[in-house]
């Protein structure tokens, strides 16, 4: 099997607004994008934080605060963990599991935003892993003959 980089399982295209947009504005951008994290980006594409369903569970519902006129920089996440394309993704998972976060942006080496990974990225492809580690052993034994 091909080795999988952790820009290769990113959703693309990643689910990103700037740090001038509303909270209604990112919550719009992750049901577009189907996703539970919205990355928050400077003019220069730097990260500047998160923006997930926690978020808005957590710090918009509970605040009382208008989504429409609040700016997203005020509620996101950060600093927010980021990883580089050199991060295998078993490293990922270990640091996503370890830091109890579901969503890790990845950066270039000059910080500049690459993709989102998710948890659920990471299942699926492990999930496929597994399946064609399960047929290979499964051809193997099955064209294993007496004498073999």
């Amino acid at each position: 099997m091909e080795q999988v980089t952790i820009v290769d399982l990113c959703s693309q295209p990643a689910a990103v607004v700037s740090s001038a947009a509303t909270v209604t504005q990112a919550i719009r951008v992750m049901l577009n994008h189907h996703v539970g994290a919205v990355a928050v980006t400077d003019d220069f594409r730097q990260i500047v934080g998160i923006f997930t369903e926690r978020d808005v569970l957590v710090k918009v519902a509970l605040s009382g605060c208008d989504p429409s006129s609040t700016p997203v920089c005020e509620l996101v996440t950060s600093p927010v963990r980021t990883a580089t394309p050199d991060v295998t993704p078993a490293e990922a998972l270990r640091t996503m599991i370890e830091g109890h976060f579901r969503h890790l942006p990845i950066v270039s080496g000059q910080g500049k935003l690459l993709g989102i990974l998710s948890i659920r990225n990471l299942l699926e492809w492990r999930a496929d892993d597994l399946s064609h580690e399960l047929d290979a052993l499964e051809q193997y034994f099955a064209n294993d003959s007496l004498g073999g």
